[in-house]
């Protein structure tokens, strides 16, 4: 990359059949590292809740540490597409206050765009958003904010009539006016289905190689966390273990150095 990303160089990609590479991030050098390493869109997603900021899931996060969060990609990379991961409750409340926050994102923090869960539910939302000049990036499927409603994460569209409904929802963001949408845990055939019936691009995760896209979490990728990674993950790396392992080397030089003094 050697200019600045916009929504339509990722549509572009889509239509001259080029795999779209979306990665998260939270921070300066993670941004740095996804801009380097080939990203063309960096998500500042929520999921910052479980993978950084130590909740169970993502519903604590909040608008100013996603702000934050973003201003701070958007720092570390000036040529990805940057997307702000609209938290809970901050788009759902009304028309006025999704404007008002989706627009922070780009006003503050130097986003191009947000993102947010829903499908059909949301068309309003998205609609206005995009009417006002706020790029959506909309996402169906598995919806990590909707944990508690659906009892924790499962595979959604398994039945013909959940099936109907998801492509029911990817059709209403399209005509909204979102400019792509992530799929989330949902089958593959259904995936590939989605995609075919959409102009928009479609973004995976855990849905099968067959979306104009991917999008992995970047502890996930880069095995940061030192616990059982997802299915899904498409793990690269044990950064966890390189780590420890170099603190307890500088941990063994200090008491070294320590022992050495009292000698």
């Amino acid at each position: 990359m050697n200019k600045r990303l916009t929504v339509r160089d990722i549509q572009a990609l889509k239509a001259h059949g080029e795999g779209i590479v979306c990665i998260t991030a939270y921070d300066a050098l993670q941004a740095r590292w996804a801009q380097d390493g080939g990203a063309h869109l960096v998500l500042v997603g929520d999921s910052m809740g479980n993978t950084v900021l130590g909740y169970e899931n993502t519903l604590p996060v909040t608008l100013e540490q996603s702000l934050s969060a973003t201003a701070a990609v958007r720092r570390g990379a000036p040529l990805p597409l940057v997307v702000g991961d609209m938290p809970f409750l901050t788009y759902q409340a009304s028309l006025d206050e999704a404007v008002l926050n989706a627009g922070r994102y780009l006003k503050e923090a130097g986003a191009d765009a947000v993102k947010l869960e829903g499908g059909r539910a949301m068309f309003p939302v998205i609609e206005r958003l995009v009417a006002v000049g706020i790029p959506v990036m909309a996402h169906i499927g598995l919806l990590p904010q909707s944990v508690l409603k659906d009892g924790g994460y499962r595979l959604h569209g398994k039945s013909a009539a959940e099936a109907q409904q998801l492509l029911d929802d990817a059709k209403a963001v399209q005509d909204a006016g979102a400019f792509s949408v992530v799929l989330e845990g949902i089958p593959t055939d259904l995936s590939e289905k989605i995609t075919a019936s959409l102009e928009i691009p479609t973004i995976g995760i855990a849905a099968g190689p067959h979306c104009s896209g991917q999008i992995q979490v970047i502890t996930d990728v880069l095995g940061m966390t030192g616990t059982p990674m997802p299915k899904h993950a498409m793990t690269k790396a044990n950064l966890y273990e390189t780590a420890v392992k170099a603190i307890r080397a500088y941990a063994a030089d200090v008491a070294s150095a320590n022992t050495a003094t009292a000698k």
